[in-house]
């Protein structure tokens, strides 16, 4: 038998000792069997009756046959606190990594680094044979935005801030604005972090500032705790932020948007609307849009990026600031470059 073959059979017998119980009645042979199916292992009833029994043999496994059909358990007693990850684990884990890795505390992130290796082992494992363990090559998230590559975060700023947010601490930092040549000192009082793309944002007040703004971690050159506690603002909550507008780049304020829209942004808009009041109506070969959304940066910029596919109606302010910026994009390409 293959060395991976072999591997793959004992992860298979360690998944099954993790199935049984330690009290009741126990499971059936059948039971395990469909079990085992649904985290991936191509196993029969027979097969498995076969392993229980071999399995008796080394672990203290109790065969209730006062029952039919018969049940598996542990012994009264037996400690049943197996090491490892289900197949389940190992690809949830695999599936979230990326993700948790610029938001995690350094301290944390370092626990879980076994566990993140342990789980693609697993996987690469038992990818050849078991078809759950190929569900990670098949599925994939992809940003509807141009892809940007993420720009690097110091790893010691990146860990002193998140100790910070953690400890409810302020923290001075040496921060660059966007634009600036030069970083200047600031004392932040951390409330949160937020993944915004492939940029992340610590959500803080500034000392000299109780408005709740974002910094760009990339943009801190150092960071050091403070051990002084930070002021939250009354009421703060981070989802509450998020969901205001806070990483739309504006003051949270909504405005009511009508526009024209042509018919394939139409569609799009029926699948995935711009709010819950959303409504479009058709006006002989015309489409109109309105809908109540946050006045932001990011509407700003979508509205460009559909160019002659929207035209808005109102606010008028919004109109004008669209037409403008229009304007100078066209008189930029009126004449061609040599």
């Amino acid at each position: 038998m293959p060395a991976n073959t072999k591997q793959s059979a004992m992860l298979r017998l360690w998944e099954m000792l993790r199935l049984l119980p330690s009290r009741g009645t126990g499971k059936t042979a059948l039971e395990l069997t469909k079990a085992l199916n649904d985290a991936g292992f191509n196993i029969t009833k027979r097969q498995v009756e076969r392993d229980l029994n071999e399995l008796r043999e080394a672990f203290p496994l109790d065969c209730n046959d006062h029952s039919h059909p018969y049940g598996w358990k542990w012994v009264n007693g037996a400690s049943v606190d197996l090491p490892g990850l289900t197949v389940a684990e190992a690809i949830s884990l695999r599936m979230v990594e990326d993700t948790l890795k610029p938001l995690l505390p350094a301290s944390i992130l370092q626990s879980l680094e076994p566990r993140f290796r342990q789980a693609e082992n697993k996987l690469t494992l038992l990818c050849k044979e078991n078809r759950k363990a190929q569900w990670i090559n098949k599925v994939r998230s992809v940003s509807p935005a141009f892809p940007l590559i993420p720009p690097k975060i110091d790893s010691t700023v990146l860990e002193a801030v998140q100790d910070a947010l953690l400890a409810d601490e302020q923290i001075e930092v040496e921060y660059r604005g966007m634009g600036s040549e030069k970083a200047k000192q600031r004392r932040l009082h951390p409330l949160g972090m937020v993944n915004r793309g492939p940029v992340t944002y610590l959500v803080a007040t500034d000392s000299a500032c109780d408005e709740v703004r974002l910094f760009a971690m990339h943009r801190m050159t150092s960071a050091a705790r403070t051990s002084e506690p930070i002021r939250r603002p009354a009421g703060f909550d981070l989802d509450a932020y998020i969901q205001a507008g806070g990483l739309h780049f504006g003051n949270g304020k909504t405005v009511r948007l009508t526009a024209w829209v042509s018919e394939g942004l139409a569609r799009i808009l029926e699948e995935t609307p711009m709010s819950e009041d959303q409504s479009l109506k058709h006006d002989g070969d015309d489409i109109k849009l309105t809908a109540t959304v946050i006045d932001s940066w990011q509407l700003t910029w979508w509205l460009m990026s559909w160019g002659d596919g929207i035209e808005v109606v109102s606010p008028v302010a919004l109109r004008r600031k669209i037409a403008g910026l229009l304007s100078d994009a066209a008189a930029q390409y009126e004449n061609e470059n040599e």
